[in-house]
């Protein structure tokens, strides 16, 4: 990859740029709230003090050559991690289409076994269709996908590996497994696959947890203080580390805070402790919880088994 060795510099320069006049404004509006003043807060202030806490809270952190950006302090613990969380980046790809003027890619995909990818039901169905009634998926006819394990900033050349199969598109739950080839047209092989959680791990809740993929611009967000956080930079790769905050077992649905947007759906949610995936990202709304399959529970399922998921 013929990246700038100084990129990564001048993307954390941006960064500090880019959020210095709402840091300032939060930073007045916080004095503010200590003299006892919320009443003459103004919507900078407001807006500044929004984004220190989704900052320093809940960060969505550029990556770059794959390795993440300097965390905010409270996230500091992210760099006892770094050696495991950089092969988890390096399982992590986007999913892109060919052959649909409407857009070019769908959403994000991870590694599970060998050469096989897990995402969501909907970013397969953009293009697959039914083999026939009662059958199987097939890619549907003038479309190709692949999954890029590059689109970073500043990456030049994709790491794209061609879906070549459909596994299966899940009837019951939000996910979808796909079948990629060993090698790339750039020579690049497949990294290790990640390995899944097969039990539910102590003290669930509030357990810390950390999302890889492709976040998008969502235009429900309008003008918030997503923008800063994002510095209106979109459909890269990034790390964003939360926690979780509850789990439905009725609805197999599992609950985090990792800051969110448009089409990361497919994106693994990792435990920071074990880095195995707890579950697979499927959505959410911007400030609100994210959503995710707890797969886990999902262990016995004969479609998961089928395809050889590296579940431990």
């Amino acid at each position: 990859m013929d990246v700038s060795p100084r990129l990564s510099d001048i993307l954390a320069r941006a960064a500090l740029d880019g959020k210095r006049r709402a840091v300032t404004d939060g930073i007045r509006g916080l004095k503010k709230i200590r003299r006892g003043q919320e009443d003459d807060l103004t919507p900078d202030e407001l807006f500044g003090i929004e984004v220190i806490v989704l900052e320093e809270g809940r960060p969505s952190i550029l990556i770059h050559d794959g390795d993440f950006l300097p965390p905010p302090p409270e996230w500091g613990t992210l760099y006892t991690h770094r050696k495991e969380i950089r092969k988890s980046i390096r399982r992590v790809g986007r999913v892109t289409i060919d052959g649909d003027s409407r857009r070019s890619w769908l959403g994000t995909g991870f590694l599970v076994g060998p050469q096989t990818v897990m995402t969501s039901r909907g970013v397969a169905l953009d293009f697959s269709q039914r083999e026939g009634e009662g059958e199987g998926w097939k890619i549907r006819r003038q479309l190709s996908a692949r999954l890029d394990f590059s689109e970073e900033p500043g990456s030049k050349w994709p790491q794209d590996f061609l879906v070549t199969e459909i596994i299966g598109i899940h009837e019951d739950h939000d996910l979808a497994l796909l079948r990629i080839e060993a090698s790339s047209s750039s020579g690049a092989s497949l990294p290790e696959p990640f390995a899944l959680m097969s039990s539910e791990p102590p003290k669930l809740h509030g357990r810390e947890v950390y999302q890889v993929g492709y976040p998008a611009w969502d235009s429900r967000a309008g003008n918030t203080p997503m923008r800063a956080i994002f510095l209106d930079v979109f459909d890269v790769k990034r790390l964003q580390p939360g926690q979780v905050t509850g789990l439905t077992i009725a609805e197999v649905r599992l609950r985090h805070d990792c800051s969110t947007l448009g089409d990361i759906c497919g994106a693994p949610v990792i435990d920071l402790e074990s880095h195995l995936v707890l579950a697979l990202h499927t959505g959410g709304r911007l400030r609100e919880r994210g959503h995710a399959v707890p797969l886990w529970l999902l262990t016995g399922d004969p479609l998961i088994e089928s395809a050889g998921v590296n579940f431990v």
